[in-house]
């Protein structure tokens, strides 16, 4: 008699979510399985990959795989066309890393028509992130939602300091997609949902990012949450919990000591970006395995390689 396995499909399904307008928008969520558990059903939405360029250009990327790879771009807008390029991505990540005021300070007005230039130069969704500064971003993510009206883009993230003020421009105003970002505890991430949607931001355009942490760097906690977050969505059938969740990696990865000290410093690690491209793969692979359903990255390699993993996986 031949084996047959017993499949576990849920009653119960993560919402789904499309960002981007046209033959280019991208549905996150949508399954009813765990992660990569293809067997128990279709997954008809396979994890995406998104790229993470910033408002600094090529300054911000001085990898040398970085520099071949955006070989020529002038600028950001430049980069993003590039990006369309790049095997395995599906939508764009612009980091406006240069608003921080304890930064660069880069005006709200300038940063407005950078991504202008960006969402003409490409067709592909986008994902905007701020600097983490509550009022900057609150104010970032207003106008760019006006500027971009009709886009479809998601504005990552709204938190539990200015959720009313995102999620009512926006959300509601220019029904954009909302990201809601909690700082990795299941229960803070239920709260954010469940105020947003009290407010009147659909569940159909929340995604959720319950904070990230590089591997080897409190990951554990992620990986936790992850896990508990799914298990409430899937098993005990929780609304406030079937939102997808996108995991901004690269913005952990490339900071932490294996990715930024210098060969120099430390020449048995082997090659700095090679280390850094390792972290980001290895970080990106456990989310995904823990549950998230989109990830920014931003090293072609990294890309490709968690592009594959997610294919040989469906």
């Amino acid at each position: 008699m031949s084996f047959e396995p017993k499949t576990q499909a849920f009653n119960s399904s993560i919402s789904s979510v499309t960002i981007g307008t046209g033959d280019k928008a991208v549905t996150l969520g949508g399954i009813n399985v765990l992660p990569f558990y293809a067997f128990d059903a279709p997954i008809t939405n396979a994890p995406k990959i998104g790229v993470e360029i910033t408002d600094h250009g090529m300054a911000a990327y001085p990898q040398a795989g970085l520099q071949e790879f955006y070989a020529g771009c002038q600028t950001v807008a430049d980069m993003a066309k590039r990006v369309e390029t790049m095997h395995g991505a599906s939508f764009i990540c612009l980091h406006f890393e240069g608003a921080d005021p304890n930064g660069d300070n880069r005006s709200v007005e300038e940063c407005v028509e950078i991504a202008k230039s960006v969402a003409d130069a490409t067709d592909l969704p986008l994902v905007i992130m701020g600097c983490k500064n509550i009022e900057k971003d609150t104010e970032l993510f207003n106008k760019i939602a006006e500027a971009l009206a009709g886009k479809n883009i998601l504005v990552l993230s709204a938190r539990d300091e200015n959720y009313k003020t995102v999620g009512a421009s926006a959300g509601l105003a220019y029904n954009q997609k909302v990201g809601a970002e909690s700082a990795v505890d299941i229960n803070l991430a239920k709260q954010l949902n469940t105020v947003m949607t009290q407010l009147g931001v659909s569940a159909q355009s929340i995604v959720m990012n319950i904070g990230s942490a590089a591997a080897g760097y409190g990951y554990e906690y992620v990986a936790s949450t992850l896990d508990r977050v799914k298990d409430a969505a899937l098993k005990q059938a929780d609304a406030m919990l079937q939102m997808p969740i996108m995991t901004p990696v690269s913005a952990d990865t490339w900071g932490v000591k294996e990715a930024v000290m210098s060969e120099e410093d430390m020449p048995e690690w082997g090659s700095q970006e090679e280390r850094g491209i390792e972290m980001e793969i290895t970080t990106a692979a456990a989310v995904l395995a823990g549950g998230s359903d989109a990830v920014i990255l931003r090293h072609p390699e990294a890309i490709k390689t968690i592009a594959k993993m997610i294919s040989a996986l469906m």
